[in-house]
């Protein structure tokens, strides 16, 4: 969580590309108090290092990432192969980068391994981690 306050994810976004640390993902849900700032970045490990000297409260989660060839009809085949194996889709966002030239939707399950199964088993692409990023 960040403090809601003009300039503070611009200080963070300077803080990280100092470390040439990218932000590839992001969502934000403010509040009056705090902003919660989901960020998928291009190099993970630096990134958790330079919250810890900073003194940034973070949490580190597994997303699931699709890559949508048709936005549409595979947003729609991927919500459907997740309702119908009954997994909760907590949260998504979709990436700021592409991947061989597709969009990519990230996403947060109740379970990722058993989540990236069924979508792989249903013909959707998952992007894993090695592919995405650096």
């Amino acid at each position: 969580m960040m403090p809601n306050r003009v300039g503070a994810f611009s200080s963070l976004s300077n803080l990280m590309s100092r470390r040439e640390i990218e932000v590839i993902g992001l969502s934000v849900q403010d509040s009056c108090d705090a902003t919660v700032a989901r960020l998928v970045v291009n190099d993970p490990d630096s990134a958790e290092e330079l919250f810890m000297e900073q003194g940034i409260a973070y949490t580190l989660s597994e997303l699931v990432v699709v890559k949508m060839k048709e936005s549409g009809a595979d947003l729609k085949k991927c919500l459907n192969v997740l309702y119908e194996a009954e997994t909760n889709l907590d949260y998504a966002f979709s990436l700021m980068v592409q991947h061989q030239g597709h969009s990519l939707l990230a996403m947060f399950l109740e379970d990722c391994e058993f989540g990236a199964s069924v979508l792989n088993q249903a013909g959707l692409t998952v992007v894993y981690e090695d592919e995405l990023l650096r």
